[in-house]
């Protein structure tokens, strides 16, 4: 037999073993030899040389398990996988939920992500079909978006685009007369449903960067010549003081909520496990944290209505009057 024809066996076997065999599926010698004959159509080889190619394959790296049933028959499997179910499930889950993503591209990504397993296992992730809600009428701008900004900030060149928003007319509308925003990229990161580029701004001082900016939002993005010195700055920290991604200056707030479960859960929920929260007087709670002072902010506290009274900064305590006031003007009109 020619080197060739036998590597070509080797191969079809090795693939064999990665799409339908695993921790629960076994496979004999009869049903390997019968899988790749159906694999490499004209294929004779025997039992015999299976257990060659096994041992080959051994031999390479490749584990194979082998397993005895109380009559004595031989069963393999290979069983090393580079994802376990439930990380298949971490890189699943988010793309089906992902809006902006095309039903199709979704199909195309999960059948990429299948091919990490076994056929089995593949068989038990969901399915794109049933997640019918994608907000996709920008999908291919934002795909080219990634892309470019991706490679910006690797190779730390500043990046220019125009920034805008819908208007009621649902027509897009540039901000600052299409003024081209040049911008020094740090971070994509994906929050509440859309991807942020988080950079500095050439035009404004370390006092108000760096900022955010919704790539769906963005138009004629580029990268440009000009390379940076990125500056040290906690992303982590950035993105957990922003509310619903609102730019602002940070300040320490102090909230007294109703010592109710489902408020308490959604403050741990924004803003994390050790958070300072203690116990206050006549069922409540008090939440010490550090926040970007913002219309997220005040949306996201004005969100639990009675249930939450700001202590402090004065500035936040007014500006949540200032805001509760219009509301009330706004029934009674």
């Amino acid at each position: 037999m020619s080197e060739v024809k036998a590597g070509l066996r080797l191969l079809a076997l090795r693939d064999i073993f990665l799409r339908d065999t695993g921790e629960n599926s076994e496979l004999s010698i009869k049903e390997l030899v019968d899988k790749l004959a159906i694999a490499i159509p004209g294929c004779t080889a025997d039992k015999k040389a299976l257990k060659r190619y096994i041992n080959t394959l051994r031999e390479s790296g490749f584990d194979i398990i082998e397993n005895e049933d109380k009559y004595g028959k031989k069963y393999y499997s290979h069983q090393v996988r580079l994802f376990e179910t439930y990380q298949l499930r971490l890189l699943v889950d988010p793309i089906l939920s992902a809006r902006f993503i095309t039903t199709e591209e979704k199909k195309t990504i999960i059948n990429n992500v299948k091919k990490l397993t076994s056929e089995k296992t593949a068989k038990t992730l969901p399915d794109p079909i049933n997640y019918e809600q994608s907000i996709n009428h920008d999908y291919q701008r934002i795909k080219h978006h990634i892309d470019e900004i991706h490679h910006a900030i690797y190779e730390r060149r500043m990046i220019t685009f125009q920034y805008g928003d819908v208007d009621i007319s649902k027509k897009f509308k540039y901000r600052h007369d299409s003024e081209l925003y040049h911008i020094k990229p740090y971070a994509l990161i994906w929050e509440s449903n859309f991807y942020y580029l988080i950079g500095e701004d050439i035009k404004y001082g370390d006092e108000k960067n760096p900022r955010n900016y919704r790539l769906d939002r963005m138009r004629n993005v580029l990268i440009t010549d000009k390379s940076f010195i990125r500056n040290q700055i906690d992303i982590s920290n950035y993105v957990q003081n922003s509310i619903h991604m609102f730019g602002g200056q940070d300040e320490w707030i102090t909230l007294r909520f109703s010592l109710k479960q489902d408020v308490l859960n959604g403050v741990i929920d924004k803003f994390g496990i050790y958070a300072d929260i203690r116990k206050g007087e006549n069922e409540t709670f008090l939440l010490k944290a550090k926040a970007k002072l913002s219309k997220g902010l005040i949306a996201w506290i004005m969100g639990w209505g009675s249930q939450v009274k700001v202590l402090s900064p004065v500035s936040l305590v007014n500006d949540i009057k200032a805001e509760t006031k219009k509301m009330i003007e706004a029934y009674n009109e």
